[in-house]
C-alpha cells in the first residue's frame, strides 16, 4: 500500500485580507500546512507522474493529490475559508500539484493573457480558487489579478481570438508579445498582486481574472524540489439564498 504523506493544514494559521482595487479580496494563510517539507519531498519521489497538462491554458505539468489530501482541503475550505465568500455549501472540489515549466516562447497567444476559472457557472453557483506556494525561491512569483480595460465585447474578441489565431497573427493585431503576463497592459490593468511565500496559501474568488506572476521564466523547471510547484484547489458552491 503506498505511504501517504503527512499533510496537514496548520489550524493556528492566520488569515489576512488584502484589499484589491476593485474592492474584492484575496485572503492570504500562512504557514498554511504543518509539515511542508513533507510533502514537497513526497511529490519530489513522484516526480515522473506529472503529466503536461491539456485540460486547460495552465502553461505546465500536473499531478493529482492523494485521496488523503483531497480530503484535508476540503476540511479547510469548509471550516475556515468558506464564510469569506458568497459560498452557502460545497457542491464540488479538485485540486493537484502543478508546475509552470513553459518558456515564454512556447507559450500559446491564450497562455500570454490572464484568465478566470469561472467556466461559464450558473450564476446560482460561485467559485473560490487556492494556491498553495511549495517553493523558497520568492523570484518564482506570486498571483497578480487583473480587470479589462476595454468594453466586454472587445475583452471577449480578444479572448476570443487568443485561441483562434497563430501567435503571429495574434501579435500583429493586439500588439501583444508572447510571454506570460506580470504587469498591466493596454488591455488589462492589474489590480493587486500577492508575492510567493514559501508554505504561504491565498483563497480568491476565482471568476476574477488573474496570473501567475512569473517576472522570471529562465527559473522555471520540471524538478518539485526547486521548481514553481503550486497545490491548486478549486472549489464550486451555491450561493446564499437573495
Amino acid at each position: 500500500m503506498e505511504t501517504q504523506p503527512i499533510q496537514v493544514f496548520n489550524p493556528q494559521a492566520l488569515i489576512d485580507r488584502v484589499p484589491l482595487a476593485n474592492g474584492s479580496t484575496c485572503y492570504v494563510v500562512d504557514d498554511a500546512l504543518l509539515e511542508p517539507e513533507r510533502f514537497v519531498a513526497w511529490t519530489a519521489a513522484r516526480s515522473d507522474a506529472f503529466r503536461r497538462i491539456d485540460f486547460s491554458a495552465y502553461p505546465g505539468n500536473y499531478l493529482m493529490a492523494s485521496a488523503s489530501v483531497n480530503d484535508a482541503l476540503r476540511e479547510f475550505f469548509i471550516h475556515r475559508m468558506r464564510s469569506l465568500f458568497d459560498a452557502r455549501r460545497l457542491l464540488q472540489m479538485h485540486c493537484r500539484l502543478s508546475m509552470v515549466t513553459l518558456a515564454p516562447e512556447s507559450l500559446q497567444p491564450y497562455q500570454w493573457l490572464c484568465h478566470s476559472d469561472n467556466f461559464n457557472l450558473d450564476r446560482a453557483f460561485s467559485i473560490q480558487a487556492s494556491v498553495l506556494y511549495l517553493f523558497k525561491d520568492q523570484s518564482l512569483g506570486g498571483t497578480s489579478f487583473y480587470e479589462p480595460t476595454g468594453s466586454p465585447a472587445d475583452t471577449s474578441q480578444l479572448f476570443a481570438d487568443s485561441t483562434a489565431l497563430s501567435g503571429e497573427a495574434f501579435t500583429r493585431r493586439y500588439g501583444i508579445q508572447p510571454g506570460y503576463i506580470h504587469a498591466s497592459n493596454s488591455y488589462f490593468t492589474q489590480i493587486g498582486s500577492v508575492p510567493a511565500r514559501w508554505n504561504r496559501m491565498i483563497f480568491y474568488d476565482g471568476s476574477m481574472l488573474h496570473s501567475g506572476d512569473i517576472a522570471s521564466p529562465e527559473k522555471l523547471g520540471t524538478d518539485p524540489s526547486s521548481g514553481r510547484l503550486t497545490f491548486n484547489g478549486f472549489f464550486t458552491c451555491r450561493r446564499h439564498a437573495v
